[in-house]
């Protein structure tokens, strides 16, 4: 559970600056691009919420 949580996180935070980078370059095209980056943006964000809420249930009450 932990391991899912924290590959979450990573995954979240890997996602946000590959879709500036995708955007900035111009990779995801000129009609629709920003409307992808925000949805990754999104999805990455939400990943890495998730991760995050993952990783503090597998540590119990007591936390760690």
């Amino acid at each position: 559970m932990r391991f899912l949580g924290k590959a979450l996180q990573l995954v979240g935070l890997i996602l946000l600056p590959v879709a500036m980078l995708l955007e900035l370059s111009g990779a995801l095209g000129r009609d629709s691009g920003l409307a992808d980056m925000l949805l990754m943006l999104v999805f990455g964000a939400a990943a890495f919420t998730l991760g995050r809420f993952v990783e503090g249930y597998a540590a119990g009450p007591g936390g760690r």
